[in-house]
């Protein structure tokens, strides 16, 4: 009997894409399981992770208690900020007062981002559109700000636009804690969920290992990024807390969603 296939959920950017090479490289002993890579951007998988589409996915922190009563949390692959993270820019420079009475380009209402924009700022105005199309919303004009997650957090000056603020700063003062952004769950009727949480931690392993050749295929998630670029995004997000999330990762993720995580 032909093994089904586990489709793995990742957000189509560079980070993401570094930590599942390996398995897209056919780099791993998979142990008889068929993991099968799917990408798409992150408000997309938050809307899957409601519907329980994919048996592992990458979702946002911030959609995980929505999601609780079908995902379990996995101690790795998450992507903290730490003292850095999603930024507000704008093509003027407006003071907190004045961001407040803006309408703000978000990347969707389920992701992180958006809600630690409201715990920074309140209840401002947003309008979400697919996050890689926030910083030519804001360029142009379109939108008076944007927020911007993932590489456009370190492209926005090439586009003239000024920073107003880090949410991964804000959030780092209020809390002395990482932010936690992007986490991975495993849908918890999936059969194996030892072995296929194992293979996505070897798979970590094995992209710090072969950095150069991870490096060259995250490159292509990200929209135009140069090498160099895409290597700063990942040792931004690929760090000591993707590879076990620890205790300080699990209160950081309580502190943000209220309720104490569950992990696998």
């Amino acid at each position: 009997m032909a093994a089904v296939a586990i489709r793995v959920g990742h957000s189509a950017d560079p980070d993401d894409a570094f930590m599942i090479w390996a398995l897209a490289a056919g780099k791993l002993d998979t142990r008889g399981l068929e993991l099968e890579p799917v990408a798409s951007d992150i408000q997309t998988l938050n809307e899957w992770a409601l519907e329980g589409r994919l048996e592992v996915t990458a979702l946002s922190a911030g959609a995980y208690p929505a999601v609780a009563d079908r995902y379990v949390l996995l101690p790795h692959g998450a992507s903290f900020g730490q003292g850095y993270g999603p930024i507000v820019v704008a093509r003027r420079v407006l003071s907190p007062d004045e961001l407040r009475t803006v309408e703000i380009a978000t990347p969707g209402p389920l992701t992180t981002a958006t809600r630690v924009l409201k715990l920074a700022l309140g209840d401002v105005r947003t309008r979400d559109l697919p996050f890689d199309r926030v910083l030519d919303e804001v360029a142009s004009g379109r939108a008076e700000a944007g927020l911007l997650i993932h590489e456009g957090q370190l492209t926005y000056g090439d586009a003239g636009l000024h920073k107003l603020l880090d949410l991964g700063v804000w959030w780092q003062d209020e809390t002395g804690l990482p932010l936690p952004l992007g986490l991975v769950a495993a849908r918890r009727d999936l059969a194996r969920l030892d072995e296929v949480s194992s293979v996505l931690r070897e798979a970590i392993d094995v992209g710090l290992a072969n950095r150069a050749e991870a490096l060259a295929y995250a490159s292509g998630f990200g929209r135009g990024i140069d090498a160099e670029t895409a290597d700063e995004f990942v040792a931004m997000y690929v760090n000591d807390l993707t590879l076990d999330i620890g205790d300080r990762g699990r209160a950081a993720v309580e502190r943000l969603l209220g309720r104490e995580p569950e992990f696998a």
